[in-house]
């Protein structure tokens, strides 16, 4: 939580102050209490007051004090709203390594099954476009508000050929750099899902230092475990190893702005696209709750005030 204006807050200070007053008013009233014989018989008649009942009235008041105070400081608390305008590209990667079973039931199955979730935390405003590569981009949705559209490329993919990240990376950038609502570029992101290394095509990371420029952040996912491998297309052949590549996926993810992160598993992989659907369509505001406080502080003192008039004339 943060407050607008906190020089209120040294207020505060003025509580232990308040207490040592109460403290002495309190020895005060005992030092000049007129004395009565009849001790036992008053309390009969009187009713005895618990210790804590006397102090409440005061104990309120002290609380009523703090709140208001705050509500004087305008506190704020950060919540997530959508976002109204924003791009992103979905840059999907169906090499023949997404072949691979190491992610059940296949890589490329489960980052289809992600990238749906991605798709569903994204708010209606959002502009979501597609990307999807192997040898090459083959398949290319520009940002559109119209979800479906992204999804009909992701559900189509067919895992095949080589890994072309830069161009694709390229084609994404493109995009994003048409992208033009009112006019003026919207912010935007890149999502990139790649399982192995960069086999043909231009330096992925080039490319990133483009978008960084552009201040198009990428996130990558680098999907797989180490020791994963997929059958050769030589049936003399031995299987093939496919590795994902984290540590380009990293320098990519730097030199844009963006972040990276690993998936080893269908459930990584489908809470990491849920995260980053929710980032990419909200974004932090400061929202004021000094309503709360203040409330909260005429109630308190309502209630030290009702405490007082029940209790005050008790004896102890």
């Amino acid at each position: 939580m943060s407050f607008a204006s906190p020089a209120w807050l040294f207020a505060l200070a003025l509580a232990p102050l308040l207490l040592l007053a109460y403290a002495a008013s309190r020895r005060n009233a005992k030092r000049y209490a007129v004395r009565f014989t009849a001790v036992p018989a008053l309390r009969l008649a009187a009713g005895t007051v618990p210790a804590w009942r006397r102090h409440l009235p005061a104990a309120l008041a002290l609380a009523a004090l703090a709140a208001l105070v705050f509500a004087l400081a305008k506190p704020q608390k950060t919540v997530a709203v959508p976002i109204e305008r924003a791009s992103v590209m979905l840059v999907t990667d169906h090499s023949r390594s997404m072949l691979a079973t190491d992610v059940q039931p296949n890589r490329l199955a489960a980052a289809q099954r992600a990238a749906r979730t991605f798709l569903d935390q994204l708010p209606e405003p959002v502009r979501v476009g597609v990307v999807a590569f192997s040898d090459g981009p083959d398949a290319v949705q520009a940002p559109s508000t119209d979800h479906s559209d992204a999804r009909r490329i992701v559900d189509a993919q067919v895992a095949d050929g080589a890994t072309a990240t830069g161009d694709a990376l390229q084609v994404a950038i493109d995009a994003l750099r048409r992208d033009r609502q009112n006019g003026k570029r919207p912010p935007s992101a890149i999502v990139l899902l790649s399982d192995g290394k960069t086999t043909v095509g231009p330096d992925p990371v080039e490319i990133a230092r483009t978008a960084g420029r552009l201040h198009i952040r990428i996130y990558t996912v680098a999907l797989g475990t180490r020791d994963a491998t997929v059958p050769n297309p030589n049936p003399f052949g031995s299987p093939l190893s496919v590795a994902p590549d984290p540590e380009t996926l990293k320098r990519i993810s730097d030199v844009s702005g963006g972040r990276a992160f690993t998936a080893e598993d269908d459930t990584q992989l489908s809470s990491i696209y849920k995260t980053l659907g929710s980032q990419l369509g909200t974004r932090e505001q400061k929202k004021e709750v000094t309503a709360s406080f203040a409330i909260g502080g005429l109630i308190l003192l309502l209630g030290a005030a009702a405490a007082s008039m029940r209790w005050a004339g008790r004896l102890p």
